[in-house]
C-alpha cells in the first residue's frame, strides 16, 4: 500500500530486468517445522511448486515469509521471492507468472491495479468487489482477507490526547486553530484524496479561518513524520494504522470515524490455476489470516523496524507462540 507510487514510476524500467533474468529479490532459507493446533490435519502440498512474493516494506515481507514457512511446512516446494522493489514490479511479477503468490490489501488492488475512482466504505464490500474483478480481468484468486487494516490515519502523542480529550478525527475541531498543526508526506499533502479532502471532510478545511491554516502544514520523509510527532513538533502526525512506531513511540491514533481513508485488508492472492489445482491452500491459510489483526502486525512489525529483528525470524516465532507450528 505504501510503495506504489515509487513502483509505478519504475515499473518500466524494472519489470524486464524481473521477468527477463528472475527476480533480484533478498529471499533467503525458508524454515519449516511441523504443522499443529489447528493446522495439524491440513492437507498436504507435497511437491507443489508455489513462487511466494512481496513488495519491499517490512510488513509485506513479512507476511510473505509466514506464506512460505507455512506452505513449506506443508510439503510445498517454495521459491522465496519477497522483497520486490516496488508494488508495480510485485504485480506484473504475478500476473507474467514469475510468482503465484503474494499478499496484497484490498485499496491498492482497488483503486490502483483496477483503477477504480472511488473506495468503497464497507470492508467486506471492498474486498468482494476487487475479488471478483481481479478474477475475471486477471485470473487472480484473493483469498478471504485478515481483520488487519493498514490505512492511513492521524496520530498523536498521549499528552496532546489528554490535553485535548480527543480520540477521533471529528473531534479535531476541540484543538484551537493555531495548534491545528499536521506533519505529512509531501505526496499526501499533494493528493486529492489526501490531506486537503480529510480536513474538508472533518469540517476544518485547509486554509479557513476556522480550519487549518496553510503555515500550519510541515512536510517530512514518511519515517521522520513519527519522530516528529512524538517530539511534539506538530499534533497531529500523518501515519499508517499497523506502522510499529505507534507502538514504539507510544502514541494515539485517531478513529477515522467519518470512514474517510480506504480500507486496505490484506490478503493472499494466487494465481488462479494454482488455486484451481490446489484449493485446499485455502484451508491451510485460513487460521493463520484470521489472526492477522492490527493489533498483531503493530506488534510484529514493531520488531522488525524498531528492534531490528529478521522477518523471518519474527515469522517463525509468530507461527510457533500462536500454536500453528512445531519446531
Amino acid at each position: 500500500m505504501r510503495t506504489w507510487v515509487a513502483g509505478l514510476a519504475a515499473a518500466a524500467v524494472l519489470t524486464p530486468a524481473l521477468t527477463g533474468c528472475g527476480l533480484a529479490t533478498a529471499g533467503g532459507n525458508v524454515p519449516s517445522g511441523t504443522l499443529a493446533g489447528p493446522l495439524a490435519d491440513a492437507p498436504s502440498l507435497d511437491g507443489v511448486e508455489i513462487a511466494v512474493g512481496s513488495k519491499n516494506f517490512s510488513e509485506n515481507i513479512l507476511l510473505g515469509k509466514i506464506a512460505l514457512i507455512l506452505l513449506k511446512s506443508a510439503g510445498a516446494d517454495v521459491t522465496d521471492l519477497t522483497n520486490i522493489p516496488g508494488s508495480a514490479s510485485a504485480r506484473q511479477a504475478q500476473i507474467s507468472g514469475d510468482i503465484n503468490a503474494m499478499w496484497e490489501y484490498t485499496g491498492t488492488g482497488w483503486l490502483v491495479y483496477l483503477q477504480e475512482p472511488k473506495p468503497i466504505p464497507d470492508e467486506e464490500k471492498q474486498y468482494e468487489a476487487v475479488r471478483d474483478a481481479d478474477l475475471e480481468k486477471n485470473d487472480l484468486v484473493w483469498l478471504p482477507p485478515a481483520p488487519m487494516n493498514n490505512t492511513y490515519a492521524f496520530a498523536i502523542t498521549q499528552e496532546s490526547q489528554q490535553k485535548y480529550g480527543i480520540t477521533k478525527s471529528s473531534e479535531i475541531k476541540k484543538v484551537p486553530v493555531a495548534e491545528r498543526t499536521f506533519c505529512v508526506e509531501s505526496e499526501f499533502q499533494n493528493r486529492a484524496d489526501g490531506l486537503e479532502g480529510f480536513l474538508k471532510a472533518y469540517d476544518v478545511p485547509l486554509g479557513g479561518s476556522n480550519g487549518v491554516p496553510g503555515g500550519n502544514i510541515q512536510t517530512y520523509q514518511t519515517g521522520a513524520i513519527y519522530d516528529a510527532t512524538a517530539k511534539g513538533e506538530c499534533t497531529f502526525g500523518e501515519v499508517f494504522t499497523t506502522d510499529g512506531r505507534i507502538l514504539a513511540l507510544d502514541l494515539a491514533v485517531l478513529e477515522d470515524d467519518r470512514k474517510y481513508f480506504p480500507n486496505y485488508n490484506v490478503s493472499l492472492v494466487l494465481r488462479d490455476e494454482l488455486y484451481e489445482a490446489h484449493p485446499e491452500i485455502e484451508e491451510l491459510m485460513a487460521p493463520v489470516t484470521e489472526k492477522l489483526t492490527s493489533e498483531v502486525l503493530l506488534e510484529l512489525n514493531a520488531r522488525i523496524d524498531v528492534d531490528g529483528d529478521e522477518p523471518t525470524n519474527v515469522a517463525l516465532e509468530w507461527l510457533e507462540s500462536e500454536g500453528f507450528l512445531e519446531s
